[in-house]
């Protein structure tokens, strides 16, 4: 079964390219709109071998994990603010939806001018789009926690906060997974969003300027390295979850499939 996981997403990937090289090959595409995979392959080489490719990378990556970690940093607590009290939930509810119904993209003129062109800007961007993934998740967990459990830890003498903990958090677990898988997907999705305005360095801004040179080579090749690099990240948070709480593998292996 291991070899399986590996020797499918292989071969798909492998048809894909020898697909892209015979329509090259047979004159089908256009060069400058699709170029080769070799040139897109040498423009990796090059873009490596110059150390653009490790700087702009690291770059990016260090935004995506700080705008991720924020995101969670503050959709987990709030969902069991939201879930535990209904006074908070009558008060943020309608905000909380209005804000999640506006495109992050649409925010970049306000962020500009309230966060300024720096870091806190990208980041802003960021958290915006990754957010709501693991509120609505973690929310939706808790508020589906099946009530008989919760009565049974009453009669049991728990506490308050050891149903909580004991109860309605690990009950809340699955689709918190889900809700995090989606979330690290939209950060690397809104980077090039973030990065559009004021960068110096980044995939994003790697791309943007690519696109400016008229490069197509590169920009595919940006693409290329954002979605090898969305694919590991997702396989390292599914790793880490399945570590940490080893009843949740069912779970990874049904989202996943």
């Amino acid at each position: 079964m291991p070899a399986r996981r590996i020797l499918v997403p292989a071969t798909v990937f492998a048809s894909v390219i020898l697909l892209w090289w015979l329509t090259h090959q047979a004159g089908w595409t256009n060069a400058y709109l699709l170029p080769a995979p070799a040139a897109v392959i040498e423009a990796l080489v090059d873009l490596a071998a110059s150390g653009l490719l490790v700087k702009h990378t690291l770059v990016s990556l260090q935004r995506v994990l700080l705008g991720f970690g924020l995101s969670v940093g503050l959709a987990l607590p709030l969902a069991v603010l939201m879930s535990a009290s209904r006074p908070a939930r009558a008060v943020l509810d309608p905000l909380l939806e209005f804000a999640r119904q506006v495109p992050p993209l649409a925010l970049i003129p306000l962020l500009i001018l309230w966060l300024g062109i720096g870091e806190a800007q990208k980041l802003g961007i960021i958290v915006l789009a990754s957010f709501f993934p693991v509120f609505l998740g973690f929310r939706g967990g808790i508020d589906g926690v099946d009530t008989k459990l919760v009565e049974v830890g009453r009669v049991a003498g728990l506490s308050r906060r050891e149903i909580l903990t004991r109860i309605v958090l690990p009950s809340a677990l699955p689709e918190l997974v889900v809700g995090l898988r989606i979330s690290l997907g939209y950060s690397w999705r809104a980077l090039v969003g973030a990065e559009l305005i004021a960068s110096s360095a980044g995939l994003g801004y790697m791309i943007i300027d690519a696109e400016n040179l008229a490069r197509t080579d590169i920009v595919l090749a940006g693409i290329l390295v954002i979605g090898a690099i969305g694919l590991l990240s997702d396989l390292v948070l599914r790793l880490a979850i399945g570590r940490a709480f080893p009843w949740l593998s069912p779970h990874l292996e049904a989202a996943r499939a």
